[in-house]
Parts: C-alpha cells; structure tokens; sequence
C-alpha cells in the first residue's frame, strides 16, 4: 500500500450514497495533495470525462445529512458554501487522467486496490448470506430424499 495513502485511510473516505460507493472532492484532493480548487478547475477543463455516473453533485438534503453524520465545516464559518461533488469508482479512475503527477498515479492506484476490496468483501458477505438464507430451505428436501434427518447448524 502507498505510503501516500495508507489503506485504512481510503477505507474511512469511501461513503455509500445513491447506491454507490463514492469518495468525496474534498478527501480525493487531499489524498492527491492538491486544493479542492485545483481539482475542480482540472474537471471544468475534461468535463466531457465525467458523466453523471462518474462523478455528480450532492443534493442540499444530502450534503445537510453528510455535514451531520462527519466533519464538514460550516458555511457560516468560512467553510464550505456548496454541496460537494462525489466520484464514484470509475470517476477517481479518470481523476488519474486529468491530474498528472507521481503522487497522483500512486494514490490512484492505491484507491482503486482499495475498491476493489471493499468489492470483493461485499461479494463475499453476499455469497455468505444466501449460503445461509437458503440452507434452511434446501434441508427439508434433503431430508425427504436422504430418508435422514439433517438440521442446519445454529
């Protein structure tokens, strides 16, 4: 993993939102190293390479909601004054294209690995819960056609 950054790092960035596991401007520009300002000047100037499903703004709802779940700076006080924008996988993918620098392709790299994690866990923890849900159901037939009993483990 990049010591640039570190793999529990990108994981605490990652947020569930619309569906889709997204990181927010603020954190990416941090992990490259760069403001929020020169991140989103290099998107207004590749917009065509983000799509609605590569990267979208945040509702006003949903940004109200973020600021009360993490630390998001108030507006009131100097702080952020628009909803953020959020890059899905495929979004931080193309940030590596727009921004081109060393430290850039190794934190890419590093948070696409990452995404790919949390994608196989997630595939994982599915497999295991219909193994699960569905044992119960498979057993009774077995039974029948085994002439045994078998009981699902607790």
């Amino acid at each position: 993993m990049s010591a640039l950054a570190p793999r529990g790092r990108i994981e605490q960035t990652i947020l569930l939102i619309r569906g889709h596991n997204v990181m927010l401007d603020s954190d990416l520009a941090q992990l490259y190293g760069v403001t929020v300002g020169r991140l989103n000047e290099a998107i207004k100037r590749n917009e065509d390479r983000f799509p609605g499903d590569f990267m979208f703004q945040l509702t006003q709802a949903e940004f109200e909601h973020l600021k009360s779940q993490i630390a998001i700076s108030s507006s009131t006080w100097g702080g952020r004054r628009h909803a953020p924008y959020v890059f899905t996988e495929q979004g931080v993918a193309m940030l590596s294209s727009v921004l081109r620098s060393k430290r850039a392709i190794e934190v890419n790299i590093a948070i696409m690995r990452t995404f790919v994690r949390l994608r196989e866990r997630r595939g994982w923890s599915l497999m295991i819960f219909c193994a699960r849900a569905t044992r119960g159901r498979r057993l009774p037939s077995l039974n029948a056609r085994s002439g045994r009993s078998i009981s699902p483990h607790p």
